[in-house]
């Protein structure tokens, strides 16, 4: 928890030091389990602490097709994978919540007790100066993902060795109801892969994070 709190401390004062006027998105991204969204939701939280509401978290999950999309694709079975997600989409939002030129913008959010994306699930006031957006894919160097890289301000990366991924996910997966069999699957044909793929796929950030 400590190094948690000391990361998103780190990041916090680097984002605020670099406000001047004009909204901030970071882009931040790991593997699956790798601890991302906790970071990112800390590092908003530290950032509200000392502005109150300046500060909003993003989650590219909101942009996952739905499960209808991904039976009819055949991808059903595989996703989180970098295809069962609409990037145009996620594109397009990003360039518009960097414009922040609208009053205020909702947003999608991903409702994982449901495994579908809710359509303006999170309002983003224009008063909100600093973004973090959170998510497997941000970094990686393969199109159409490499032309999200230019709209973040800050890039950062977080680390985790492939066997820790594993031990989180394996919890994961049976905190939401999985056997054994369902989370060997969901580990060995779908999360693992996919995380070695981000950390070898990813370009270099602006920041690495271990955790």
């Amino acid at each position: 928890m400590t190094a948690l709190v000391d990361n998103a401390k780190r990041l916090a004062d680097r984002l605020l030091s670099s406000y001047s006027g004009s909204r901030l998105l970071a882009g931040m991204a790991g593997a699956p389990g790798s601890g991302k969204s906790s970071l990112a939701d800390a590092v908003v939280e530290e950032i509200n602490h000392k502005r109150p509401g300046f500060a909003a978290v993003f989650p590219m999950d909101g942009f996952h097709y739905d499960d209808a999309v991904l039976r009819d694709m055949g991808r059903l079975a595989n996703k989180g994978a970098i295809d069962t997600f609409d990037a145009h989409g996620l594109r397009h939002m990003l360039q518009r919540l960097k414009a922040n030129e609208d009053d205020t913008i909702a947003v999608p959010v991903f409702d994982r007790s449901i495994e579908i994306a809710r359509a303006g699930g999170r309002l983003i006031p224009r008063e909100t100066g600093i973004i973090v957006c959170e998510g497997n894919y941000l970094l990686m160097r393969n199109e159409p993902w490499d032309r999200l890289h230019q709209i973040f301000d800050l890039t950062v990366l977080v680390e985790v060795p492939v066997e820790e991924l594993r031990r989180r996910l394996r919890e994961r997966w049976f905190f939401y109801g999985l056997d054994e069999e369902g989370i060997r699957r969901k580990l060995d044909d779908n999360d693992i892969p996919n995380g070695v793929a981000i950390m070898d796929g990813s370009i270099e950030p602006d920041v690495r994070v271990p955790n």
